[in-house]
């Protein structure tokens, strides 16, 4: 891609994404999501293949359907209470379609049918940028107006995203849709306690960006879309194989890596306020998700694909991955765990 385009494209994500960070007015607000969503679109589709044309398509016609929702609401607010500020949403019609147009636009089931499909169409870097950079401002809506939606609502948006994000990773093959079922879990967890705690939330959403972040950048290390083509990352490199078994781990929230940290934190704020059984069908939910996350490591790590000599070795090639990110992230992804006191006191 032109570098003159492809810096006008990740200005404009950011653009957008600020807009929706500062803005107190509902067009605003709308008109900052808008240019987040049509940023991005010439990202999926410059590969000029039918699964990014079809991804492309089915993600446009979501998020319109999504930024459309959204507007009627805020109109619907604004003719009943004459404000258009963020924080007036006090229409309770307004304020569920609120949460319903947010949910589709970063895929909580049972809106969720579109991010798998649409992740799976296109290439690691555009996925990356999909699965963490755009559920940023719609998360930046939900925390301002988290005392102003429905609580059950949410409970039941993110108890179904939980399951349903383990259930449908189980059977798959394709790394990116399997990290796709991943960020629905993932989300699941967010929305379940945004109305409780939303520094929870944001220490989920944090966390969560810097393991996908990690896992992605491993994923197009190795160069690898399947189950079956990660197998060789061990003759590749046994170091970075290693610690993808170990990001993997802390995605599905394992101890002593940092991916249990918000788990642990959640589950402890929803017995709290007396939602055991939620917190017992997550947590159970949880683990289905850690049995897709083992079958990967199993993958990564105690499988060997057959190999020649004749190969070529793809280890000698010089990368040109970012390799400190990368570090940077794997080493937030495995050492936070300890830090639990001093941030849980610092979201305090």
């Amino acid at each position: 891609m032109n570098p003159v385009v492809l810096t006008i494209i990740i200005s404009s994500l950011g653009l957008g994404t600020m807009m929706t960070f500062i803005g107190s007015h509902w067009l605003l607000v709308w008109m900052g999501l808008e240019i987040n969503t049509l940023a991005i679109i010439p990202l999926m589709i410059h590969q000029h293949h039918p699964r990014a044309v079809e991804a492309t398509t089915k993600y446009f016609l979501t998020q319109a359907t999504a930024s459309a929702l959204l507007l009627f609401a805020s109109i619907t607010n604004a003719w009943s209470l004459g404000e258009w500020s963020l924080l007036e949403m006090l229409n309770p019609t307004s304020a569920t379609l609120v949460t319903i147009a947010l949910a589709l636009k970063i895929g909580l089931a049972p809106m969720h049918f579109w991010l798998p499909e649409v992740l799976q169409g296109l290439d690691l870097t555009t996925g990356l940028i999909l699965a963490t950079w755009q559920k940023l401002a719609p998360f930046a809506i939900l925390l301002q107006l988290h005392p102003m939606l429905n609580s059950n609502l949410l409970l039941f948006l993110g108890v179904s995203s939980t399951v349903v994000g383990g259930w449908g990773g189980l059977n798959q093959t394709q790394l990116r849709k399997i990290l796709a079922y991943s960020s629905i879990a993932h989300l699941g967890w967010m929305i379940t306690i945004l109305h409780y705690s939303p520094n929870l939330t944001q220490l989920n959403l944090a966390l969560y960006i810097i393991m996908t972040l990690t896992t992605f950048l491993l994923f197009k290390l190795f160069n690898s879309t399947k189950i079956n083509s990660i197998a060789i990352s061990t003759i590749k490199s046994p170091l970075l194989s290693i610690i993808a078994l170990i990001t993997l781990l802390s995605l599905g929230g394992l101890p002593p890596l940092s991916g249990f940290m918000p788990k642990w934190l959640i589950l402890q704020e929803l017995t709290k306020q007396d939602l055991a059984i939620p917190a017992t069908i997550m947590a159970l939910a949880a683990l289905l998700s850690l049995f897709f996350y083992l079958r990967l490591c199993y993958s990564t790590t105690l499988t060997m694909s057959p190999n020649s000599i004749y190969l070529s070795s793809s280890w000698r090639t010089k990368s040109l991955q970012p390799s400190l990110i990368l570090m940077m992230a794997t080493s937030l992804t495995i050492l936070l765990l300890p830090l639990t006191p001093t941030i849980f006191m610092l979201t305090l």
